[in-house]
């Protein structure tokens, strides 16, 4: 009786290559998409698609067409997020570029492409920097990306002050921005954290066409008032009168732990300094309880 058959396998690069001439090539293609804001057409192969990637699968159906059907409008991926994602699929491998890898990321997750979602996720920390973290940050909270989020709160932490004049720190949702307002390792002082949020708050305000202070209530809350000296306070405060930001309760908060020189971060006004905080002649009441 015969014994069973051997898989021999050709060279990968020849093949990889053969298939990466496909990509977006109208030949033999019979499905076409209409991608990003440019409207770009691109041209790909439904048979590939479908058996790659179960997404593609609904979106095209079983049945492939006799002609090149009307063209698939995706207008939410940018092209070339989208160019790399069909590189992928035909060939299992992608070149990715720092300044569009998390539009692929994006594309990944939402397309359910495990691997290449894996792929951007290693990219994304080795490329890691100041200008693109807080993007990233938003991103990972998104998706629910845990580690990438770690990672990029970590990164931040370690370049708190250069993070926080981006664009992309202006850009943060309200959720991606309350974990770093959380943290007790931002390597930045509270007076200037204060004024972060700010100019954070009046963006939001601007694109969103709400008021400040409701931009900003998601969030206000874990500024620490308290570790700010009595001059820095009233000048805050007045600066509030002008333009409402903090609830003035948690104002009276602050002045309540000047005045009773204890902490109060059990009821709800933090007082921990942070890794970046300076000293100031009050923080040595800090770490006192209330009795």
């Amino acid at each position: 009786m015969e014994g069973p058959g051997l898989v021999v396998r050709g060279e990968a690069a020849p093949f990889s290559t053969a298939l990466r001439s496909l990509v977006n090539n109208p030949r033999y293609s019979d499905v076409r998409f209409v991608v990003g804001q440019e409207r770009q057409e691109v041209f790909a192969h439904r048979c590939l698609l479908a058996c790659r990637c179960s997404f593609f699968q609904r979106l095209l159906g079983s049945e492939p067409g006799p002609r090149v059907p009307s063209p698939v409008v995706l207008s939410t991926v940018p092209a070339e997020a989208f160019l790399a994602v069909l590189e992928f699929l035909y060939t299992n491998s992608v070149e990715l570029h720092r300044h569009s890898v998390l539009e692929v990321l994006t594309a990944a997750v939402e397309y359910g492409l495990e691997e290449l979602r894996e792929l951007c996720l290693e990219f994304v920390v080795k490329v890691l920097d100041v200008e693109l973290v807080c993007e990233a940050l938003q991103v990972a909270v998104t998706f629910g990306l845990g580690p990438l989020q770690e990672c990029c709160i970590a990164f931040i932490e370690a370049h708190s002050q250069e993070a926080l004049r981006t664009r992309g720190f202006l850009e943060l949702s309200a959720p991606a921005l309350l974990p770093l307002l959380r943290s007790d390792k931002l390597c930045v002082d509270e007076a200037e954290l204060v004024r972060a949020a700010r100019s954070w708050a009046r963006v939001g305000a601007a694109v969103l066409e709400r008021p400040v202070a409701q931009v900003a209530a998601p969030v206000v809350r874990e500024l620490r008032l308290a570790l700010l000296a009595p001059a820095e306070l009233s000048a805050l405060e007045e600066q509030n009168r002008r333009e409402p930001f903090i609830p003035v309760e948690q104002i009276v908060e602050a002045w309540k732990c000047h005045a009773l020189q204890r902490g109060h971060e059990a009821r709800g006004a933090p007082c921990r300094r942070r890794r970046g905080t300076l000293p100031r002649e009050h923080h040595r009441f800090l770490d006192l309880p209330f009795k």
